[in-house]
């Protein structure tokens, strides 16, 4: 079943407004016709199993059969600090990072950064990659849109973790898988995670200091190094596993 989200103004009594550029997608791209049913969603987490009434072309209203709170959000808020990647690297890892349940990604710019963007070139991405978020929540079913933030600085990334009940950076010259185990073992749910992510070549010494003095716990993911597109996948993995099993019990 297709997904949409709109804003609290769209949602009537009884019918949903659907406007914007979701219009075109479902008239000329999905084709979608009336009696057709779609799931709408909301800021407040609310999804709505809807039925389409009318196509027009600039509007879709769509009737309200029933509504329930959204089940498909993890129990604590991760933020994924992601190191600016070479080419396009970056859509995958939002992509993924956004089914896995991502509340928000912070692309940083390090030491070891290869991509250099200008104002203009880094608010184009910026665009872009909210448009692969919002496509992945979509896809996933989301209940919200994760937000993607402007690019940081590492320190700018650094301060704003501080702020998190647990931060994490995954880290080469980290040692022991129990410790690793032990730390996500640890957190609660309802908890709000930070993780940090280098770029291709990962951090450099003083950076990796830098986050432990600010309380950022090294770990370790294993014995491989990664790719930075994998190594965030995989904590986050890991993570949504944890959080989903404390949910269900």
């Amino acid at each position: 079943m297709h997904h949409f989200f709109v804003e609290s103004e769209q949602i009537g009594e009884r019918e949903i407004r659907i406007t914007g550029s979701d219009v075109n997608h479902i008239r000329n791209v999905l084709r979608l016709r009336p009696g057709e049913q779609i799931s709408v969603s909301d800021k407040d987490a609310v999804t709505y199993r809807c039925e389409v009434i009318q196509v027009d072309k600039d509007a879709v209203t769509a009737k309200i059969l029933w509504s329930q709170e959204a089940d498909t959000e993890l129990p604590s808020k991760i933020v994924l600090f992601q190191g600016l990647p070479k080419a396009d690297k970056m859509d995958l890892i939002i992509q993924k990072a956004v089914e896995l349940g991502v509340s928000e990604i912070v692309p940083m710019a390090t030491k070891r950064t290869v991509v250099k963007l200008d104002a203009k070139k880094a608010q184009a991405r910026l665009g872009r990659w909210s448009t692969i978020a919002e496509s992945a929540a979509k896809q996933a079913k989301r209940a919200v849109i994760p937000q993607v933030k402007p690019v940081v600085s590492f320190e700018e990334a650094v301060n704003y973790a501080k702020t998190f009940d647990r931060k994490f950076i995954p880290y080469e010259l980290a040692r022991g898988m129990d410790a690793t185990r032990q730390a996500f073992g640890a957190i609660c749910p309802g908890e709000s995670i930070a993780i940090l992510i280098g770029p291709e070549g990962g951090f450099d010494e003083r950076e990796a200091a830098l986050a432990q003095a600010a309380g950022v716990l090294p770990i370790t993911l294993g014995r491989r190094i990664l790719r930075t597109e994998t190594a965030g996948m995989a904590v986050l993995s890991v993570l949504m596993y944890l959080l989903e099993e404390n949910k269900s019990k």
